[in-house]
């Protein structure tokens, strides 16, 4: 049973772009490695963008700045 985990920042992704995400990583299991899309698990975490760093800033800040 293969278990995908997406994580993205909490910023806008809609319904739609969640469930296209989680078809597209199924059909990849699928197409590459030929594995049951029955039984392929996809969980999209989304994380808050204070509590996601990157280059030792938050994604906020970041945004902020432009970045």
């Amino acid at each position: 049973m293969p278990y995908v985990n997406i994580r993205i920042t909490r910023d806008g992704a809609t319904a739609e772009q969640k469930a296209t995400l989680i078809k597209g990583a199924t059909q990849l299991l699928v197409d590459v490695l030929g594995k049951n899309p029955q039984t392929t698990v996809v969980v999209i975490d989304e994380v808050d963008m204070d509590n996601w760093g990157i280059g030792g800033e938050t994604v906020t800040a970041r945004k902020k700045q432009g970045k």
